[in-house]
C-alpha cells in the first residue's frame, strides 16, 4: 500500500509509477474547499470559523477552507466580520511560547513556495479581486523568514484564478451568492473534491444544504466552526483524478472554556457512513447524531 499527500500532478505520477506493480494507492490531493455560510449564522462565529479554517497552519493544508461563500444580502456584514478577525491575526515565531495559537500564523514552508503565494496575490488583484487585509509585499515586521501576511481578498468571482487554483498559503476569498442553490453550485464548481463547510444557526438546514453540495463526487462536508476550542480540523477525500482512499475523516470536539463566545450550528456530512454529527459549539460540546 503506497500513501500520498501532495499535489494533484505528484499524485498520478505516484499513482502512473505504482501501476506497473499493482500496488494499492492512497492519495489525498489538493483541495480548493468552499465554507457554505448562510443568512442565519451569526456574523462573529462565522468570522472565527473562516479565520481559522483558511488560516490554519499558515494556509497549508490542503483540507483549508479558502472559499467564503456568503449571501449577498448580507455580504457587507458578513465582509467586514472576517476582515476584523483576521486583522487580529499576527505573524509569529514558531519556536515562541504563543499564548493565542488561533491568531498565530507562522512561516511558510520555502521561500519559493511563499514567492508562488505572493504571485497568486498579485494575480488576485490583477483579475480585479479587492484586496481587504494584507498583500504580496514583504511584512515589514517579519524582513527574515518566509513569511505571508494574512491574505483576505472580496468582490472574488467564481471565474478567477484566486478562486479555482489551490494556493496553499494564507489567502482566503470571500464570493458572494444569490440562494442556496446558487451556493450549492459554486461549491461543487471545483476540479478538487477533498472537503466543505456550511455554517448555520439552524442545524437541520445545514444538514440538508450539505446534503445537496455533497452530489458532486466525494467531499467530506464537515464542522468547521471552532468557538472557545481550537479543534483539529481533518478530513481525508478524494481528487476527481485519483484513486478512492479509504481514509474517513474525525472530529474530535472539546469543550469551551468560554462560555460568551458566539454561537451557531454547523453540520459535517461523511460520504463514507452517510450519517451526520451536528455539534453545539461555545460551552455546550453535545453531540448529537440523527
Amino acid at each position: 500500500m503506497v500513501s500520498f499527500t501532495g499535489s494533484g500532478r505528484a499524485g498520478a505520477e505516484v499513482q502512473r509509477d505504482a501501476a506497473a506493480t499493482v500496488k494499492r494507492v492512497g492519495l489525498e490531493l489538493g483541495g480548493k474547499s468552499a465554507n457554505v455560510v448562510l443568512d442565519d449564522a451569526d456574523p462573529a462565529a462565522v468570522a472565527m470559523g473562516a479565520v481559522f479554517g483558511c488560516f490554519i497552519n499558515s494556509g497549508q493544508t490542503c483540507s483549508a477552507l479558502t472559499r467564503v461563500l456568503v449571501p449577498a444580502s448580507r455580504a457587507q456584514e458578513y465582509t467586514d466580520a472576517i476582515v476584523e478577525e483576521a486583522s487580529k491575526v499576527r505573524l509569529v515565531d514558531p519556536h515562541a511560547d504563543e499564548p493565542d495559537l488561533f491568531h498565530a500564523l507562522g512561516p511558510l514552508s520555502s521561500a519559493a513556495h511563499r514567492e508562488r503565494v505572493r504571485d497568486y496575490i498579485r494575480k488576485g488583484v490583477d483579475e480585479g479581486a479587492t484586496l481587504l487585509l494584507g498583500g504580496p509585499d514583504v511584512p515589514e515586521d517579519r524582513s527574515t523568514g518566509f513569511y505571508v501576511s494574512p491574505t483576505v481578498f472580496g468582490d472574488v468571482t467564481p471565474d478567477m484564478t484566486i478562486a479555482r487554483e489551490e494556493i496553499f498559503g494564507p489567502v482566503l476569498s470571500i464570493l458572494t451568492y444569490t440562494d442556496v442553490d446558487d451556493a450549492v453550485r459554486i461549491a461543487n464548481d471545483t476540479v478538487y473534491g477533498l472537503a466543505g463547510a456550511v455554517q448555520s444557526a439552524d442545524v437541520e438546514r445545514a444538514k440538508a444544504v450539505a446534503a445537496d453540495a455533497d452530489g458532486s463526487g466525494g467531499r467530506q462536508w464537515r464542522v468547521v466552526q471552532p468557538p472557545g476550542a481550537l479543534r483539529r480540523l481533518q478530513a481525508v477525500g478524494q481528487h476527481p483524478r485519483a484513486a478512492p482512499t479509504a481514509s474517513r475523516s474525525s472530529l474530535r470536539p472539546r469543550r469551551s472554556s468560554s462560555p460568551e463566545r458566539p454561537t451557531g450550528f454547523v453540520a459535517r456530512k461523511s460520504r463514507r457512513s452517510r450519517d451526520f454529527r451536528a455539534t453545539k459549539p461555545v460551552g455546550r460540546m453535545e453531540t448529537a447524531r440523527t
